[in-house]
């Protein structure tokens, strides 16, 4: 992991698309900043997560479906 210090306004580039920008810091939180391309998934990571887990649910719940049909058809 890289870990590097910034300021309030200062920025950390990643590739030439993705800027990340300290925009306010209250307390212990930091408000941060993403410019982006607008294809570009940006999620905390709570959200992501969650996204990841639902996706697993969906493949086991499309296997267990296939399946089920697939008995049906041999029958």
């Amino acid at each position: 992991m890289l870990v590097l210090t910034r300021k309030l306004g200062e920025s950390i580039a990643i590739d030439d698309h993705i800027k990340i920008r300290v925009v306010q810091i209250k307390g212990k939180q930091v408000r941060i900043g993403i410019e982006a391309p607008k294809d570009t998934k940006i999620h905390r990571e709570e959200v992501y997560e969650a996204i990841q887990s639902q996706n697993a649910e969906s493949v086991k719940a499309d296997s267990r479906a296939s399946q089920a049909v697939a008995k049906l058809l041999k029958t």
